[in-house]
């Protein structure tokens, strides 16, 4: 009877982690995403974390007289990330993202998390 105790143990442990590693930790899906950022910031109460935001452009939306957010939070985690993104201000950015299914205090507010920067472009003013 003690060892089906320890057999159901384990296996409820197990099943934890699994939740635990698929909710947290699993990559749901990454990408890149190009435009020029807006902001970034370094903020939080408990866990100082790297907030940032790029403004994409040429977004359409599918039907006529819809709007569609051209917005694109992300959290960064690597610091050598956040030098750079720190450095470029307002630069069109090309940034390779991972997407999470939720988020951890220590990781960001954001799913998406930006783990590198693709290149980096100065913004030319348009002239009229």
């Amino acid at each position: 009877m003690k060892r089906i105790g320890i057999i159901v143990g384990i296996v409820i442990a197990l099943v934890i982690v699994g939740f635990v590693y698929y909710r947290y930790y699993f990559v749901f899906g990454d990408g890149t995403k190009a435009g020029t950022m807006n902001y970034f910031v370094h903020k939080g109460y408990m866990f100082k974390t790297y907030e940032g935001r790029l403004i994409q452009s040429g977004i359409r939306t599918p039907t006529q007289g819809a709007i569609q957010s051209n917005e694109f939070m992300f959290s960064v985690t690597d610091q050598h990330v956040a030098d750079q993104l720190n450095k470029s201000a307002g630069a069109y950015l090309e940034l390779h993202y991972k997407e999470y299914l939720h988020t951890l205090p220590w990781r960001g507010v954001s799913e998406f998390v930006v783990d590198s920067v693709i290149s980096v472009r100065p913004v030319t003013p348009v002239q009229p």
